[in-house]
């Protein structure tokens, strides 16, 4: 008992420097409401077993500078993974969310042999890292739809295919790792909340366009799922009364309205694109001087500035980040998104920001490696058996001391 108390310890240690950064032994003790004595000894032992690193001293007040603390990034790692309709994303990503490999891998969802086809994919990748299996601490997937049990990985996603795939079970016993699998939204918020805006910020709006319209909610510096794990699709909020069919099968959604899909559609009508170009040829148009194409994509933006503006009116984040392929075109979407988001926000709210990343696979596959990295930070049964799995294996010295269990 006393053995998994410390393991749950060191956890939470190693959890707070990756959400914190760099901190002194003293702050550690404060914020986890451990003795400074017992701070002492569970990082010596994390560092022995380089998890931790002693960073530089901390600015001095007149006494003796603390020693700040931070990850070891190297010493632990997870694979994330992205799932298309298309292609997998498949990245090695360390403790302290450094994207260290990415590759990229045909993938049919709908094929016989779809799971084994990913399993394989997964395996191969693992072989090939650095330390290969020994210090991996699981897999993490971001799927584009719903996961009604994100510890079991129970996934409806109707835009691959998938209804009631228990694809996080399926996984663990192709690979004898722990797995995790979430929605790739909500991987990407888990990802703002361990390395970047969510350390500062407890309330944030996530944003995603390109194939589809997504969207994530960080409350109180958590991710909110909601009751089924479907919180936060805005693309499938109704926008137009009897609009056109969206592959969830309802009409009208704001995806089926401004995904990638509907404006190269209303292209090809327009004859700015013909038969067998896409959202990219959509894009170098706009580029070009095309009137036509610009106002299609500043069209989209108009809709998607009032859908979010409907958003926040209700969440009341503290700041908007927009990511997804579809940011290629984001010059053109923002001179509709702009004025359209800040037309319907109050006045006492009108100021939110509204931040546009950079965008490539990374973005995708670092947040589903953060599915994994983050169960430290839930508590001491969360997670279930793999919870249990990926704790054991982060501070287990041999670096896997557990497997994913059924």
């Amino acid at each position: 008992m006393a053995s998994q108390s410390a393991d749950l310890h060191r956890a939470a240690i190693l959890a707070l420097a990756g959400t914190a950064g760099s901190l002194s032994r003293t702050e550690i003790a404060r914020r986890l409401e451990l003795s400074p004595a017992s701070v002492t000894q569970l990082t010596k032992d994390l560092i022995e077993r380089g998890l931790l690193a002693e960073l530089a001293a901390a600015p001095s007040r007149g006494g003796r500078p603390a020693q700040l603390l931070g990850l070891a990034g190297t010493a632990r790692h997870a694979i994330g993974v992205k799932v298309t309709p298309d292609h997998l994303a498949i990245a090695d990503v360390q403790l302290d969310g450094t994207v260290r490999r990415v590759e990229t891998a045909d993938f049919d969802p709908g094929s016989a042999d779809a799971l084994g086809a990913l399993a394989d994919a997964i395996l191969s990748f693992a072989g090939d890292c650095e330390g290969g299996t020994a210090s991996l601490l699981g897999v993490g997937l971001g799927v584009p739809g719903g996961v009604s049990d994100r510890w079991e990985g129970v996934v409806n996603a109707d835009i691959l295919g998938w209804n009631g795939l228990p694809l996080g079970r399926r996984l663990r016993s192709m690979l004898g790792l722990p797995v995790l699998v979430d929605n790739d939204v909500n991987a990407l918020a888990v990802a703002e909340c361990l390395y970047g805006r969510g350390r500062t910020r407890r309330n944030l709006v996530i944003i995603t366009i390109g194939v589809g319209i997504g969207a994530a909610i960080v409350s109180g510096g958590s991710v909110y799922r909601g009751a089924h794990g479907d919180a936060g699709e805005l693309g499938h909020t109704p926008f137009e009364l009897d609009g056109p069919r969206c592959v969830c099968g309802n009409n009208g959604c704001l995806e089926a309205v401004i995904g990638d899909r509907a404006l190269v559609a209303q292209a090809r009508r327009d004859g700015i694109l013909s038969a067998d170009q896409g959202i990219a040829a959509l894009h170098d148009a706009a580029a070009a001087g095309d009137a036509g194409a610009s106002a299609i994509l500043r069209e989209a933006g108009r809709k998607l500035g009032r859908s979010v503006a409907s958003l926040l009116n209700v969440i009341d984040p503290e700041s908007v980040v927009v990511y997804g392929e579809g940011i290629a075109g984001w010059r053109y979407w923002e001179p509709g998104f702009e004025p359209a988001l800040r037309a319907h926000l109050p006045r006492s709210r009108n100021d939110v920001p509204v931040e546009v990343d950079r965008w490539d696979d990374r973005n995708w596959t670092q947040g589903a490696a953060a599915l994994v990295m983050s169960v430290p930070l839930d508590s001491a049964e969360a997670g279930g058996d793999q919870g249990r799995a990926v704790r054991a294996r982060l501070v287990d010295a041999r670096g896997a001391g557990a497997v994913a269990s059924e």
